[in-house]
């Protein structure tokens, strides 16, 4: 069985264009998100665009031998559709590029928990998503499905908003498919550690180059931020784009 993380990757941003290759310490917000990504030991493949802006996009997988698929830049679940098929995946870990300090070891606890769920129930229509309910913080998200699954949103979402952003299908056709989420025990859903905005970029600074919180998980970085309202204040008032 095939299982491997996608994420979506693009240069076009309307709140903070090229977001993911701004530098820190040296490097792109992109290589923080790729590094702690691999701490889950799972394949990493870049679905990016065919605009020609998005070929920085592609460079950069072919710099760092990552597989790579370009596809529709508007019709993000048909790139998503092309990457796993171009690469013969079975199972998805969707997860977005704008998220530099996603942990990829509770990736891992998600792939586990998923497989656990798709052995348990014995279908494949099975999605597990962290953000079905949000308790942990925004910025630590991912979603795991079938392909089987993937391959009928393809063909039967029909709804702009379903294209866009992938997995919509899924969660408003609960009569299809078997949905789970996955929860802390402890709701940290009002830290936001993802970016979209000079202030969120500010925040990822400050923790990075602070506070080294690209070394820390899930957890140690939810303590940090418990115990640094100041940082949580940087970007505590950006409200999230609505689907």
């Amino acid at each position: 069985m095939n299982i491997g993380i996608i994420t979506q990757a693009r240069i076009n941003s309307t709140r903070l264009p090229a977001k993911i290759l701004k530098m820190c310490n040296g490097k792109p917000m992109l290589d923080y998100h790729i590094e702690r990504l691999q701490w889950s030991n799972l394949p990493i493949y870049i679905a990016t665009s065919t605009n020609p802006a998005d070929q920085a996009i592609a460079n950069y997988a072919q710099q760092h031998q990552l597989p790579f698929y370009c596809g529709s830049e508007d019709d993000v679940l048909s790139r998503f559709y092309g990457c796993a098929t171009t690469h013969n995946l079975d199972i998805i870990v969707r997860v977005t590029s704008d998220c530099p300090l996603i942990d990829g070891m509770l990736v891992k606890q998600g792939v586990d928990y998923y497989l656990d769920l798709i052995n348990e129930l014995q279908n494949t229509n099975v999605y597990l998503s962290n953000s079905l309910e949000r308790t942990f913080p925004r910025g630590f998200d991912f979603e795991i499905f079938h392909f089987d699954m993937l391959e009928q949103a393809y063909h039967q979402a029909i709804a702009p908003a379903q294209r866009e952003h992938v997995t919509p299908y899924f969660y408003q056709n609960p009569q299809l498919f078997d949905l789970h989420c996955m929860m802390s025990d402890k709701d940290s859903s009002n830290y936001r550690i993802t970016l979209d905005t000079p202030e969120d970029l500010q925040m990822i600074l400050t923790l990075i180059e602070q506070y080294h919180a690209d070394a820390l998980s899930t957890d140690q970085l939810i303590t940090l931020l418990d115990d640094h309202p100041e940082i949580v204040a940087i970007n505590a008032h950006i409200e999230q784009k609505k689907l």
